[in-house]
Protein backbone atom coordinates (compact mmCIF):
# COMPACT_ATOMS: atom_id res chain seq x y z
CA UNK A 1 0.00 0.00 0.00
CA UNK A 2 2.81 2.61 -0.74
CA UNK A 3 4.19 4.96 2.36
CA UNK A 4 1.46 3.18 4.49
CA UNK A 5 3.88 -0.22 4.88
CA UNK A 6 6.24 1.86 6.49
CA UNK A 7 8.40 -1.17 7.97
CA UNK A 8 9.28 -2.45 4.69
CA UNK A 9 9.46 0.85 2.74
CA UNK A 10 12.90 2.70 2.92
CA UNK A 11 12.65 6.35 3.95
CA UNK A 12 8.98 6.01 5.13
CA UNK A 13 9.46 6.25 9.08
CA UNK A 14 12.01 9.15 8.68
CA UNK A 15 9.59 11.01 6.30
CA UNK A 16 6.72 10.56 8.91
CA UNK A 17 8.31 11.56 11.66
CA UNK A 18 10.05 14.59 9.72
CA UNK A 19 6.26 15.57 9.22
CA UNK A 20 4.89 14.97 12.20
CA UNK A 21 7.73 17.69 13.58
CA UNK A 22 7.32 19.74 10.10
CA UNK A 23 3.49 19.96 10.90
CA UNK A 24 3.36 20.75 14.71
CA UNK A 25 6.08 23.84 14.05
CA UNK A 26 3.98 25.30 11.02
CA UNK A 27 0.84 25.11 12.93
CA UNK A 28 2.39 26.28 16.11
CA UNK A 29 4.15 29.33 14.40
CA UNK A 30 1.04 29.99 12.69
CA UNK A 31 -1.10 30.63 15.55
CA UNK A 32 1.17 32.26 17.56
CA UNK A 33 1.92 34.94 14.76
CA UNK A 34 -2.39 35.16 13.96
CA UNK A 35 -4.07 33.43 16.78
CA UNK A 36 -6.38 31.78 13.83
CA UNK A 37 -6.85 28.07 15.15
CA UNK A 38 -8.33 26.67 11.61
CA UNK A 39 -6.03 28.59 9.33
CA UNK A 40 -3.37 27.03 11.75
CA UNK A 41 -4.23 23.71 11.24
CA UNK A 42 -4.23 24.35 7.47
CA UNK A 43 -0.80 25.58 7.64
CA UNK A 44 -0.01 23.00 9.96
CA UNK A 45 -1.34 20.33 7.79
CA UNK A 46 0.50 22.20 4.69
CA UNK A 47 3.80 21.37 6.69
CA UNK A 48 3.30 17.58 7.47
CA UNK A 49 2.75 17.33 3.32
CA UNK A 50 5.42 19.51 2.08
CA UNK A 51 7.80 18.26 5.30
CA UNK A 52 7.09 14.34 4.53
CA UNK A 53 7.50 15.25 0.50
CA UNK A 54 10.61 17.14 0.93
CA UNK A 55 12.26 14.17 3.74
CA UNK A 56 11.18 11.59 1.16
CA UNK A 57 12.73 12.91 -1.76
CA UNK A 58 15.89 13.86 -0.51
CA UNK A 59 15.88 9.93 1.67
CA UNK A 60 15.08 8.10 -1.83
CA UNK A 61 17.72 10.44 -4.18
CA UNK A 62 20.85 9.58 -1.51
CA UNK A 63 19.87 5.78 -1.29
CA UNK A 64 19.60 5.82 -5.07
CA UNK A 65 23.11 7.35 -4.74
CA UNK A 66 24.26 5.15 -2.54
CA UNK A 67 23.49 2.07 -4.31
CA UNK A 68 25.46 3.27 -7.54
CA UNK A 69 27.97 3.61 -5.46
CA UNK A 70 28.06 0.44 -4.36
CA UNK A 71 27.31 -0.80 -7.98
CA UNK A 72 30.58 0.93 -9.18
CA UNK A 73 32.87 -0.80 -6.08
CA UNK A 74 31.08 -4.00 -6.93
CA UNK A 75 32.35 -3.68 -10.55
CA UNK A 76 35.83 -2.68 -9.19
CA UNK A 77 36.23 -5.61 -6.81
CA UNK A 78 35.25 -7.98 -9.43
CA UNK A 79 37.40 -6.51 -12.28
CA UNK A 80 40.52 -6.07 -9.81
CA UNK A 81 39.82 -9.99 -8.77
CA UNK A 82 39.87 -11.11 -12.66
CA UNK A 83 42.59 -8.91 -14.10
CA UNK A 84 44.85 -9.35 -10.55
CA UNK A 85 47.88 -10.57 -11.84
CA UNK A 86 47.64 -10.42 -15.72
CA UNK A 87 49.34 -7.94 -18.29
CA UNK A 88 45.94 -6.09 -18.42
CA UNK A 89 46.01 -5.25 -14.58
CA UNK A 90 46.04 -1.39 -14.21
CA UNK A 91 47.44 -1.46 -10.50
CA UNK A 92 50.39 -3.59 -12.43
CA UNK A 93 52.28 -0.88 -13.96
CA UNK A 94 55.83 -2.03 -16.09
CA UNK A 95 58.82 -0.76 -14.39
CA UNK A 96 61.41 1.90 -16.49
CA UNK A 97 64.03 -1.05 -17.42
CA UNK A 98 61.04 -3.08 -19.12
CA UNK A 99 60.21 -0.05 -21.39
CA UNK A 100 63.85 0.61 -23.02
CA UNK A 101 64.15 -3.07 -23.62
Amino acid sequence: MGILDIQNTPCAREAILHGAGGSVVAGLLYFLATSRVKKSFDMGFAGFFFTTLGSWCCCRYNNAMLRIQQRVIQEGIKNKVMYEGTSVDPSCKPKADEKSS
